[in-house]
């Protein structure tokens, strides 16, 4: 049959599909629209089976079917697949060996103080004082910073330390960094639903997690319950870091272009 004739092309084409389903499959799993990922896939699988064997009438009912679940798509998964087009974006639909990583170089208008971020951290970490701060790149984040307590103020440890001190009204919620300033705290942000995020970790994490899912921010975390420091990039969690550790990160990414 002709349907059955493969050759090196249609592997190829089989193989990037494949790739494609897997991907939108790991943002759906573990929500309740799994079952309807996995419904509409079955229905478009038995469309081509029935259109290979030139059942006309079913083809076609199943064609009208199919070109109105493309809208139905859309309605039901527009979280998922605005975080699959954010997936795409920033580059990781494949991450193996950095293969299709796009490594796009953003020019930082104002260099980053990286070391008072650092020293703040340091400070809060012995005193375990929970703390979050959220690093801007390309995404602003405005709706983010919108809704919390606007403040445009300079970086410095003691205006740190003393947004997160335990007795402060702006202490619980994340504070925004774009362009080497405190453009808002008190924010709230996106927490991640991801089946892999560590049991022990708090919410802190797993809104810093969420936030680096959706947008290419750099977030930091200092724990309120054993005091250690974290950052996380790309949704991807870097834990029991130094001070001098994480400002040595800060620098590899947000040093000013020359």
């Amino acid at each position: 049959m002709e349907f059955l004739n493969i050759g090196f092309i249609e592997l190829i084409d089989i193989a990037l599909v494949a790739v494609l389903i897997y991907q939108l499959y790991k943002l759906v799993r573990g929500t309740v629209a799994i079952n309807i990922f996995i419904g509409l896939a079955a229905i478009y699988l038995l469309w081509k089976i029935v259109d290979a064997f030139h059942f006309q009438l079913l083809s076609e009912i199943l064609g009208q079917f199919i070109g109105v679940g493309v809208i139905i798509l859309v309605i039901v998964f527009q979280q998922e697949l605005r975080k699959f087009l954010m997936f795409i974006g920033k580059g990781k639909v494949i991450k193996n060996k950095g293969l299709f990583k796009f490594n796009f170089k953003v020019e930082h208008e104002n260099h980053l103080n990286t070391s008072a971020i650092a020293k703040a951290c340091s400070d809060m970490a012995k005193t375990k004082t929970g703390a979050i701060m959220v690093v801007t790149q390309m995404d602003d984040l405005a709706v983010f910073a919108e809704g919390g307590v606007a403040m445009n103020a300079e970086i410095s440890v003691p205006m740190i330390e003393s947004i997160f001190y335990k007795n402060s009204p702006l202490h619980d919620g994340a504070v925004i960094i774009r362009n080497n300033k405190i453009i808002s705290a008190r924010c709230v942000l996106p927490v991640s639903n991801s089946d892999e995020f560590p049991g022990h970790l708090g919410m802190r994490h797993r809104a810093a997690v969420g936030i680096t899912e959706e947008s290419d921010a750099v977030a930091i975390i200092v724990s309120e319950e054993t005091g250690g420091i974290t950052y996380v990039k790309d949704g991807e969690l870097f834990t029991k870091r130094t001070a001098e550790q994480l400002e040595q990160f800060l620098n590899r990414i947000f040093t000013k272009s020359k």
